[in-house]
């Protein structure tokens, strides 16, 4: 990867950076492919447990980088069509990758998440944001629709019809209304350092558990009851009697912190 998608893995949390702090971390063509290549190590390293996305400077993200309105982009039908074994397209992964992380993703939003930036951090697990940031799906000023993976990672996050007022409006909401719409999870003077409080928190827990959990939160709350009552079961079934799983019952039956393996 180069310098705009930053990798820094310390203590079992992985730190995500958008690093165009000079453009508003605005989404360059080729970051796209870092992205993905991001998703790539972070599935590959058994002793990432939690990952906190955030972006350099000021700002999380404005959005796409307006130059690529005027650009010839190479092989676009290609880049719009599902990538491997994802459902999502190129441009689609840049908010659908944090869904296939397999360890819960926490975003650090200050300053601006508009356009595709809001959808990176719809992508998250879990959202914190300063009091000041501002959020708007602003591509209806482009006269475009929405289309980095909102239909699949906002479903479950805001109503909506909130979605659509945001959408059709093209308005900019404060921090306020955002976690009121439900958009962010929580506001905090410093949102960095929370979603560093938070995944350290997780890093601590059985890393089995936490993956399973992950599983569970993506794929059973749209899976009718029935299949969703059968992957709880079989995950739980999957953790019971597992090394880190009887770590886990030592540690709180002996107050001691937990050393869990990879």
């Amino acid at each position: 990867m180069s310098d705009n998608v930053i990798v820094d893995v310390h203590e079992h949390v992985a730190q995500v950076t958008l690093n165009r702090p000079e453009k508003h971390n605005a989404i360059s063509l080729g970051m796209f492919e870092e992205f993905v290549a991001c998703r790539d190590r972070l599935q590959g390293d058994s002793s990432v447990r939690a990952v906190v996305l955030t972006g350099a400077g000021e700002n999380f993200c404005a959005g796409i980088d307006t130059s690529l309105f005027a650009a010839e982009i190479p092989d676009l039908a290609q880049k719009m069509a599902p990538q491997g074994p994802s459902p999502a397209n190129l441009f689609q992964l840049a908010a659908y990758v944090w869904k296939e992380v397999p360890v819960p993703v926490i975003c650090a939003i200050q300053g601006v998440a508009f356009g595709a930036g809001l959808q990176v951090a719809l992508g998250a697990d879990i959202r914190y944001a300063s009091p000041g940031a501002q959020f708007s799906v602003m591509e209806i000023r482009w006269g475009l629709i929405p289309d980095m993976a909102i239909s699949a990672v906002a479903r479950e996050v805001v109503p909506v019809d909130k979605l659509q007022e945001m959408a059709y409006t093209g308005r900019v909401l404060s921090a306020a209304e955002a976690a009121n719409s439900g958009l962010v999870t929580a506001l905090t003077e410093d949102p960095l350092a929370k979603a560093m409080e938070t995944a350290t928190a997780v890093a601590a827990r059985s890393p089995d558990a936490i993956r399973a959990m992950k599983k569970l939160f993506n794929e059973g709350w749209q899976a009718p009851v029935d299949a969703a009552l059968r992957l709880e079961a079989q995950l739980q079934l999957g953790l019971m009697g597992t090394p880190n799983q009887a770590e886990a019952v030592r540690a709180a039956m002996e107050k001691r912190a937990a050393r869990f393996a990879d």
